[in-house]
């Protein structure tokens, strides 16, 4: 992978809540996130750099949101880390649980979704044994009980598409609709479900040997790359724990999940064709802004999200190659 460039950014935006983990943009720049409190919130203005941005609030969820999915109809679909998978009426706020099982065990932990063209949902669920609030716990045990799910048109029952993933995260469709992508986030890649071909139904390493830990996934038009949010640096120590029996890896989990957390000042971002290659790669080390969880481009620059801050980063876009 080639040398990183500069990830410039231009403003930090503070947008009255914490942790806008996932962001995405609309047809008209737009940027919806949502925030700890389980306010969904759209943000006006990240691209006027003379301009406060405008913040207004379109639901509540009442519990966690994380990934989102804007639908043609003025839809929100929303994975909620203690609701399940939801969907939002933008024009008036109603909130709706679309599923909160699986094969009688209870939804948590839904981390990010893609609305396909034949009307159902496919989304992600990162731990099947931590909740949100120790997803350290599930990086350090390495548990491996992430899961790509299903959701028919009409149906409340979601089917496993595959399971095994190491912290299932963020969701891309391919450019063809032939495949989904999706980030392992402490596996450091990105793998790929063929949803049509000879090998529907199955997955494969698509992007191997991540600089960092994938996380959210946005892809904005059919002929643009797929951003991916660098949530966090390698961490060698951590490589060396994976290798260690399952034991040690539990008892490094139940002290992690109880020591205090800081994420560190280096942050990146990805852009990957539908071929596997990386495209763009930026990088910033001493960074204000943490915990990159999410990225999207709107009026012509990079939108970041973070679990961790009060509010999005405005950056300047790559240099075209």
């Amino acid at each position: 992978m080639d040398r990183p460039t500069a990830l410039v950014p231009r403003r930090y935006v503070t947008i009255g809540g914490r942790g806008p983990e996932d962001v995405v943009a609309d047809a008209h720049g737009r940027v919806l996130t949502g925030v700890e409190d389980g306010r969904i919130l759209r943000i006006d203005g990240l691209a006027e750099p003379t301009e406060a941005a405008r913040v207004e609030v379109l639901a509540d969820t009442g519990g966690r949101p994380l990934g989102l999915e804007l639908l043609p109809d003025d839809g929100l679909v929303v994975c909620d880390a203690e609701h399940g998978l939801l969907r939002v009426d933008l024009a008036d706020g109603t909130v709706r649980i679309l599923a909160d099982s699986v094969a009688g065990e209870r939804l948590r932990f839904c981390s990010n979704v893609v609305a396909l063209p034949d009307g159902s949902v496919c989304f992600t669920v990162s731990s099947r044994r931590h909740p949100l609030e120790h997803w350290i716990g599930d990086l350090v045990e390495h548990t491996a009980t992430g899961r790509l799910l299903r959701l028919a048109p009409g149906s409340e029952t979601p089917e496993v598409l595959l399971d095994g993933l190491q912290f299932a995260n963020g969701l891309a469709l391919s450019a063809d609709g032939s495949f989904l992508i999706v980030a392992e986030t402490s596996a450091y890649r990105l793998t790929r479900y063929w949803l049509t071909g000879p090998r529907t139904g199955h997955g494969e390493p698509f992007v191997e040997n991540l600089p960092g830990m994938p996380d959210n996934l946005w892809r904005g038009t059919p002929d643009g790359p797929t951003w991916v949010a660098l949530a966090g640096p390698r961490v060698p120590p951590l490589d060396l724990l994976h290798r260690t029996a399952p034991a040690v890896r539990r008892a490094a989990a139940r002290v992690a999940v109880r020591a205090p957390f800081r994420p560190t000042g280096t942050i990146g971002v990805l852009a990957v064709d539908d071929t596997g290659t990386v495209v763009h790669h930026l990088a910033r080390r001493h960074s204000r802004f943490r915990m990159v969880t999410s990225v999207c481009e709107s009026g012509g620059r990079l939108i970041l999200g973070s679990m961790w801050e009060r509010g999005v980063a405005v950056c300047e876009p790559p240099v075209p190659r």
